[in-house]
């Protein structure tokens, strides 16, 4: 064979290769979805004020197809038995931290901030993100990364692609304070040390910061309100106000300009009316609201994520006023059910190590201050996808919506805690867990 006949060959192998691939790539990418029938004893579908008994669930690729009372799978559908199951929508969390791991103790978290390689807190978050699934959260509004930078942003994004499996998520980056607002704090001025946030001062300052964010990818924006929690003589807890309004309200019409929304982090009163000055869609914690910022919200449709766990769980290994507020966030909660303030479940996962609790605890405290399991369900579904603004991609069972679901042995609706023991999850039409096999 001379030369020339020899590259002609190697031109025409690689052709052919070339064309193999092409074919076969065009094969998989023409592939039809798989389609899953799933049969359920009973079906919450996050919109019907009763179970639905005997629901064929049909799930075609990523999506819900059709859900039938009875019925039959059709020929040649893979059938799932969850026939002695009870099958909701995913949960969502809507006040999660996947890069940290419990901060009772200051030492606990500057241990994070000052010892930890941000790739290494992006291992760790990958692992929570697991967690959360095969513990029925099929989605996370994750706010802040506690000093990580954008590490939230490449843990979304390796979920999306397929590299880890996870959650849907929506992260809110760094988050921000004035100077000195933040922690780390307390270490020499000689030392420059990592920050928790990002810092941003004056109407430019967080104008920029806001930009920032949503140029590395910030769903979100948050900042905080307030700091340093007190109660006051007419018995209200107070707090330190971070930002002026000036500031606070350039935060809000900055992120909203450009198409997003702001959570703000607000404890106290003097915060949380700050905040709702701003403008801001979401309030974080909130355990101090008053009777007439109930109100304000209510009216406005700004949503309330209490984040009762955290608080119950961090207290009694804190100083200060932490078990007080534990009552006072009680009676508030009491309370906003009456003004019918938005409520949304979110657990503030990550201020606790993911490892030692359920986050689906938070529907327990619900139900137990005074919401029925069907209202406490719905701030993890319903209410969650309208927070996130993805009502028509999940929050309820139905034709069209992300085939997102969760299932346990027994009836939530008896008892709350079943949630806490999720035996199956399917996220985007794919099964993560199922321990009915």
């Amino acid at each position: 064979m001379n030369r020339l006949t020899a590259c002609f060959s190697l031109c025409l192998l690689s052709a052919t290769s070339v064309c193999i691939s092409a074919s076969r790539a065009q094969e998989k990418s023409a592939a039809p979805p798989k389609k899953i029938a799933i049969r359920a004893g009973h079906l919450i579908d996050g919109k019907s004020e009763r179970p639905i008994a005997n629901a064929l669930i049909l799930v075609e690729g990523d999506k819900i197809v059709s859900i039938t009372p009875g019925g039959s799978a059709p020929a040649g559908v893979e059938l799932l038995d969850l026939s002695n199951a009870t099958v909701l929508p995913g949960f969502v969390d809507a006040h999660t931290h996947v890069l940290l791991q419990g901060d009772i103790t200051q030492e606990e978290y500057d241990n994070q901030l000052l010892k930890e390689s941000i790739p290494y807190r992006a291992i760790l978050a990958a692992r929570n993100a697991q967690i959360a699934l095969g513990h029925g959260f099929t989605c996370l509004r994750d706010v802040e990364t506690e000093g990580a930078m954008y590490a939230d942003v490449d843990v979304k994004k390796a979920i999306n692609r397929g590299e880890i499996p996870g959650p849907h998520m929506q992260v809110s980056t760094r988050a921000m304070t004035p100077t000195g607002m933040y922690g780390p704090l307390d270490y020499s001025w000689e030392i420059e040390v990592p920050q928790g946030v990002e810092y941003a001062d004056g109407v430019e300052g967080v104008r920029k910061a806001v930009r920032e964010q949503i140029s590395h990818g910030a769903d979100w924006i948050k900042y905080y309100s307030d700091h340093g929690y007190f109660y006051g003589p007419d018995g209200v807890l107070h707090s330190h106000v971070n930002f002026t309004d000036e500031e606070a309200k350039e935060i809000v019409e900055e992120t909203h300009r450009l198409g997003h929304k702001v959570a703000a982090h607000a404890i106290g009163s003097d915060g949380i009316a700050a905040a709702l000055r701003a403008g801001v869609d979401s309030i974080e914690h909130g355990d101090g609201l008053t009777e007439t910022e109930m109100e304000e919200m209510a009216r406005r449709g700004v949503y309330w994520v209490p984040t009762i766990i955290v608080g119950a769980y961090v207290a009694p290994g804190r100083a200060g006023n932490w078990i007080r507020m534990v009552d006072t966030e009680k009676a508030a909660f009491q309370l906003a059910l009456k003004k019918n303030v938005k409520i949304v479940l979110g657990t503030d996962a990550g201020g606790f190590d993911w490892r030692e609790l359920n986050q689906a605890k938070e529907f327990e405290y619900y139900v137990n201050y005074g919401m029925t399991p069907m209202q406490a369900i719905r701030t993890a579904t319903t209410t969650a996808a309208e927070l996130l603004g993805w009502s028509d991609k999940m929050g309820t069972v139905e034709a069209g919506k992300w085939a997102d679901l969760v299932a346990v042995s027994g009836d939530p609706l008896k008892d709350i805690t079943e949630l806490e023991r999720v035996k199956f999850v399917m996220k985007g039409g794919s099964v993560f867990k199922n321990d009915f096999r």
